[in-house]
C-alpha cells in the first residue's frame, strides 16, 4: 500500500503537530542527506521517545508504509533519505552514562560523537569509532552504518567495541541486552528468529568455502552489504542479531542505545609528513607502518598535496614536488613522553631505508601538527571548493589488500584518466588499504550521468573483482553500491543477506533499496540536483556539518536546509513556475528565524556563510532606506528614544507589578501580530547616560580608550537583577583597577559599529556607521598609539577587520583582560558554581577558551552548557522572534541549575539567558571586578 491521506492523519494521531511536518518547506529540506541522491518524504516526523518509534512502526506494518530513520543526514551513500516515512531524532535522545571510570559509555542514538568524547576526555577515554563527520555525526549513524576513521581501523570500530545495545525490531520488539529481563522475554517472544539465525551460522560454519570468504573479507575495512561476520563470530543468536544491526543502515531494526568499550585517548603525540619519490615506495612504506606503533597513517597522492599546497602555514616545498610524489601522514601517540621516544626510534628505524623527497620530521609541537593535519582535511574541501557549479563533489570509499595498495593507487589514477575525472584525488587510510577518492560531477546531463556509470562500473570491476577488495570501507552501501553487492560478494552471500532482511524485515518496510535492492540501477535514480543559486553559497555539498551550531536547527531550517530550498526556489523560477507559496513559507523559515551569526561557516567544509546569503536577501527585501538613512544621521536621538521607551516600561512595571505587565504585554504583542516586543522581568532598565568628561592631561597612567557599544549606553541591568551598576560603569571602574587611564571617544553617543543596520539588510549605512566610528577611534587613539577596549564581542568583531586596516589594537573584553589586567590584578575566586556562556562572536574573535580560563580564575565551578552554540537572540531576534531564543536555549535551565549567575560577553545575549535560565547573566566585567584587588595596592 502506498501513502495515503488515511497515514498522516493516524500519524497525527499518534505524535502531536508540532513534530509532523508534511509542508513544501519541510519535506523539501530533509529530502536531501550528504549524498549526491534526493528523495522527497511523504511525511517527516520528530520522534522524543522509544514509545514513539514502536507506534510508527505498527502503523507502517499495518499499512504496508517504508519508513526510515535519520540521525544526523550527513551519510554519504543515500541511507538517510526517503520517499515515504522518514522518522528523524528529536530532542530527547541524547542520553549518556559513563561507566567504570570512562572504560565504557551508555549513549543513546542523538548524541553527537564528538559530544561523546567530551564526555570521556577528563577520564582519558573516546569512543573507538572516528569518522571525519564526528562534530555532526550522531551514534545512531555512526553505529548504523559500522562508521570509522583514521584512527579507528578496524579493530575499534562500532562492531569490535560494541558492549551492550537497545534494538527495536519491525514488529515493535523491543530487546535491551544489558537488561537480563528483557533479554528472557525477547528469547520467548522471539525464539523462531533467534533459531532461524542460529540455523544460518551453523550452515555458514558448514560451508568452508563461504564462511573463509566472510573471514576474509573482514581482515579488510568492509562496510558493504550487511555485517555477515557476525554469522561466523558468534554462535549466541542474540549476539548475532545484535552485531548484524551494527552497518545494517536502518534496514533490520531501531537502534535505541548502545554501550561502548571505550579506548584510550593517549596524551603525547607525534606528527610528521614523510613525502616518498613515488606510489610504489609510499605503499611500501605503509605496509612496513602497519607494524609499528602509530596510531594513523594518512596516504595522499601528489593530485591531492596540490590541491591544498596554496593554502596558509603549509611548507612552500609542497608547490615543487615531481609529479610522481606520494606522501604519508604519520602520527604516533603514547602514553607518556619516554613511551613516545621509543615509538619514533622504532619508526624511524622502520622507515631508514625508504629515500623520501621531502619531510617534516616528527614534532610534538601541537600548532605544526595541526597545520600538517590541515593539509589531510583539507584535501575533500579543495575539490569541493573549485567544483564547476552546478556539479556535486563525490567522495567515494574503497579497501584494496594492503599488499596490493600501490597497483590499486595507479589503477585509480588511470581511470580517472580513461573517463575524463582530471580533478580527482586520491587520499585515505593507508595502514587498511582504504582510498577515499574525491572528484566533481554533473548530473544535469545524460552523457554525464552516462560518464559515471562507466566509471563506477569500472571501479566496482576492479576492486571487488580482480583485487577482491571492499567497495565501501566506512561510509556504509547506502544506494551507491547496493547494485553492487552481489559483485562483491557473490552470489551465495547475496542470497544469505536476503534471507536475513527477509527475517528481520519480512515486508521490506525499512529502508528499501538501501544496502540491497534488486534494481540494477538504482544508483543512477533519484540524483540531486544541485542548481546554481547565488555565488555566496553555490559551492555547498550539503553536508550537515554546519547543523549542530544552528539555533534554528530543529525549529525551523538549518544552514544546509536553507541553501537547499533556495537552491528549489531560484530553479523553479527559471523555469517559471510559479513559487509564491514556496517563498511565502521560505520568509519565515529562511529569513526571519535565520540568526546570521555565521557559526556555520566554521563547521563549513567550503568555509560558506549562510548568514551572508541571508544578509543579502534581507537587503534586497529592505524597504526602509530613508528611515534607516534618518537613523544613522540622527544615531544619538534614536538612543535617547529607546532610552524613553525602556524608562516608561520600567515605570509601568513599578507602578503595575512585572506579573500583570507581563500578561498585558503579552496581550499587546498578540494583537499587534507580533510586531511589537512583549516585555518581560528580564527587559533592561535604561541606561542614565551622560558624556563622559575628558581626563586631566597631567595623568600619567597608560591610557585605554573605551569603546560603550550602543546596547552598553542604552540597556542597564533589570529591576530585579542583583547588580545594578551599567556595564559602562563597571568596565570603568575595572579598567582603573588595573591602572589604565579610561578615554572615550569624542561625541560617543552618536557612534556605531555599523551591526544593526547590517543585520537588516542595509550594508550602505553600516558601512558608514563603520568608518566613522574607526575615525573617532583614531582621533581618540592619537593614531593608534593607545589600544581600544570595545564592552561587547559582537561589537568588536564588526569592526575587528577596519580597525586592523585602520592600525588599531582593538581588544574585547577576553583579550584585555588576558593580555592587559591579567598581571595587574590579584584574583580571589569565588566558590559558588558559575555558568559561562561563549558567545558566537567570542567565538569567531578566538576567544572561547580565554573566556573560561579567566572564569575559572573567577570561580571554582565552572559551568559551560553543551550543546549551546548560540543563543539565537540575535541583535534583537529575541524581541522580534522570540521563539527562535526560546529553541536555543531549550536545553539552558536543566543545565545551568545550581548556578548562582552567568557571564557572557554581549549584553543582548544576556538578556535571553537571563530569561530562559532564571539567572542573572552579566558581562565578563561584572565578575573579574568583583573578584579583584589591584596587584598596585598590595
Amino acid at each position: 500500500m502506498s501513502f495515503s491521506s488515511a497515514v498522516l492523519a493516524e500519524i497525527r494521531q499518534r505524535i502531536p503537530d508540532n513534530r509532523v511536518f508534511d509542508d513544501p518547506v519541510s519535506t523539501l529540506a530533509f529530502g536531501t542527506d550528504a549524498s549526491f541522491y534526493r528523495l522527497i518524504p511523504r511525511v517527516v516526523v520528530r520522534v522524543q521517545d522509544e514509545g514513539e518509534v514502536v507506534d510508527l512502526l505498527a502503523l507502517a506494518g499495518k499499512h504496508r508504509v517504508p519508513v526510515t530513520f535519520r540521525a544526523a543526514g550527513t551519510s554519504l551513500s543515500g541511507q538517510a533519505i526517503s520517499d515515504s516515512i522518514l522518522i528523524v531524532l528529536g530532542d530527547q535522545w541524547n542520553g549518556h552514562e559513563v561507566r567504570d571510570s570512562g572504560r565504557q559509555i551508555r549513549l543513546q542514538p542523538g548524541v553527537i560523537g564528538a559530544q561523546a568524547n567530551a564526555w570521556l576526555a577528563p577520564r582519558g577515554y573516546k569512543i573507538g569509532p572516528d569518522p571525519a563527520s564526528i562534530n555532526a555525526c550522531k551514534i545512531g549513524g555512526i553505529v548504523a552504518n559500522n562508521a570509522s576513521g583514521m584512527c579507528c581501523g578496524t579493530a575499534q570500530n562500532s562492531y569490535h567495541t560494541l558492549a551492550g545495545i537497545r534494538l527495536v525490531l519491525v514488529d515493535g520488539a523491543v530487546v535491551d541486552t544489558e537488561d537480563a529481563a528483557s533479554v528472557s522475554a525477547f528469547r520467548n517472544s522471539h525464539g523462531e528468529l533467534l533459531a532461524a539465525l542460529k540455523k544460518l551460522a551453523i550452515n555458514i560454519r558448514n560451508n568452508r568455502e563461504l564462511a573463509d570468504r566472510i573471514r576474509h573479507k573482514y581482515r579488510l575495512k568492509n562496510t558493504t552489504g550487511l555485517s555477515l561476520n557476525a554469522l561466523v563470530d558468534f554462535t549466541d543468536p542474540l549476539e548475532i542479531l545484535t552485531h548484524l544491526m551494527v552497518g545494517s543502515e536502518g534496514t533490520l531494526g531501531f537502534v535505541s542505545a548502545v554501550t561502548y568499550n571505550t579506548v584510550p585517548e593517549y596524551p603525547d603525540k607525534a606528527t610528521a609528513l614523510l613525502v616518498f619519490r613515488d606510489v610504489e615506495s609510499c605503499c611500501r612504506a605503509a605496509s612496513v607502518l602497519k607494524a609499528q606503533p602509530v596510531a594513523a597513517v594518512e596516504l595522499l597522492d601528489r593530485r591531492s598535496l596540490r590541491s591544498v599546497q596554496d593554502k596558509p602555514g603549509l611548507p612552500e616545498w609542497i608547490r615543487g614536488l615531481s609529479e610522481d610524489a606520494c606522501a604519508l601522514l604519520v602520527e604516533s601517540r603514547a602514553p607518556g613522553s619516554d613511551v613516545l621516544d621509543e615509538h619514533l626510534v622504532r619508526i624511524r628505524e622502520a622507515l631508514a631505508g625508504f629515500p623520501l623527497e621531502q619531510q617534516v620530521d616528527f614534532t610534538r609541537d601541537a600548532r605544526v601538527s595541526g597545520q600538517l593535519w590541515a593539509i589531510r582535511k583539507g584535501t575533500f574541501p579543495a575539490v569541493g571548493a573549485v567544483r564547476p557549479n552546478g556539479t556535486t563533489v563525490i567522495i567515494e570509499d574503497v579497501t584494496f589488500p594492503i599488499a596490493q595498495l600501490a597497483e590499486g593507487v595507479t589503477r585509480l589514477q588511470q581511470l580517472f584518466v580513461k573517463h575524463g575525472y582530471n580533478d580527482a584525488i586520491i587520499f585515505g587510510h593507508a595502514l587498511e588499504g582504504n582510498l577515499h577518492f574525491v572528484f566533481s560531477q554533473g548530473f544535469g546531463d545524460p552523457a554525464e550521468v552516462a560518464r559515471y556509470e562507466a566509471f563506477m562500473a569500472d571501479v566496482a570491476q576492479m576492486v571487488a573483482v580482480e583485487f577482491g577488495g571492499s567497495l565501501k570501507a566506512e561510509h556504509g552501501t547506502g544506494r551507491n553500491m547496493a547494485p553492487f553487492v552481489e559483485l562483491e560478494w557473490g552470489h551465495d552471500a547475496w542470497q544469505l543477506m536476503w534471507q536475513i532482511k527477509r527475517l528481520l524485515d519480512p515486508d521490506t518496510l525499512l529502508n528499501p533499496d538501501v544496502v540491497l535492492s534488486e534494481a540494477p540501477r538504482i544508483h543512477l535514480k533519484n540524483l540531486k540536483p544541485l542548481p546554481e543559486a547565488d555565488p555566496l553559497v553555490d559551492k555547498c555539498i550539503e553536508c550537515g556539518f554546519c547543523e549542530p551550531v544552528c539555533p534554528s536547527e530543529g525549529l525551523t531550517l538549518s544552514p544546509r536546509q536553507r541553501i537547499v530550498v533556495w537552491r528549489d526556489i531560484q530553479a523553479r523560477r527559471r523555469a517559471s513556475e510559479d513559487t509564491r507559496e514556496l517563498e511565502k513559507a521560505w520568509q519565515y523559515q529562511g529569513l526571519d528565524t535565520c540568526a546570521a551569526t555565521g557559526l556555520c561557516a566554521q563547521r563549513c567544509p567550503v568555509g560558506i556563510n549562510t548568514g551572508d546569503l541571508v544578509r543579502k536577501l534581507r537587503s534586497e527585501k529592505a524597504s526602509g532606506q530613508a528611515v534607516a538613512n534618518q537613523l544613522a544621521r540622527h544615531f544619538s536621538a534614536a538612543l535617547k528614544a529607546t532610552r524613553f521607551v525602556l524608562a516608561s516600561a520600567s515605570g509601568v512595571e513599578r507602578l503595575l507589578g512585572a506579573p500583570l505587565l507581563t500578561r498585558l504585554s503579552a496581550g499587546v504583542r498578540k494583537v499587534s501580530g507580533g510586531r511589537v516586543a512583549q516585555w518581560d522581568p528580564s527587559m533592561p532598565q535604561p541606561v542614565r547616560f551622560v558624556t563622559p568628561v575628558p581626563g586631566s592631561a597631567d595623568d600619567r597612567r597608560p591610557r585605554v580608550v573605551y569603546l560603550p557599544a550602543c546596547v552598553s549606553r542604552t540597556m542597564g541591568p533589570a529591576r530585579g537583577d542583583k547588580a545594578q551598576d551599567s556595564l559602562m560603569a563597571v568596565t570603568r571602574r575595572l579598567l582603573e583597577k588595573g591602572g589604565y587611564q579610561v578615554v572615550f571617544p569624542e561625541t560617543i553617543d552618536s557612534l556605531c559599529c555599523g551591526q544593526p543596520f547590517a543585520s537588516k539588510g542595509y550594508p550602505e549605512q553600516a558601512a558608514g556607521k563603520k568608518d566613522e566610528l574607526i575615525g573617532a577611534l583614531l582621533r581618540a587613539s592619537r593614531n593608534g598609539v593607545d589600544p581600544v577596549y570595545c564592552d561587547t564581542s559582537p561589537c568588536t568583531l564588526q569592526i575587528r577587520e577596519a580597525a586592523a586596516e585602520a592600525g588599531l589594537a582593538l581588544f574585547d573584553p577576553v583579550k584585555f583582560i588576558r593580555e592587559h589586567l591579567l598581571e595587574r590584578l590579584a584574583f580571589e575566586p569565588e566558590q559558588t558554581p558559575l555558568a559561562v556562556h561563549v558567545t558566537c562572536s567570542t567565538q569567531h574573535l578566538g576567544e572561547a577558551e580565554g573566556l573560561i580560563d579567566i572564569a575559572r580564575r573567577c570561580s571554582t565551578k565552572v559551568v559551560v552548557p553543551e550543546g549551546i552554540h548560540c543563543c539565537g537572540f540575535a541583535g534583537d531576534k529575541g524581541f522580534n522572534v522570540p521563539e527562535l531564543n526560546a529553541h536555543a536555549l531549550r536545553t539552558l535551565p536543566e543545565q545551568t541549575a545550581g548556578c548562582a549567575e552567568g557571564i557572557s560577553t554581549s549584553r543582548t545575549c544576556e538578556i535571553g539567558l537571563s530569561r530562559h535560565s532564571g539567572l542573572d547573566y552579566h558581562g565578563l566585567v561584572y565578575l573579574v571586578d568583583r573578584v579583584t584587588s589591584s596587584r598596585a595596592a598590595l
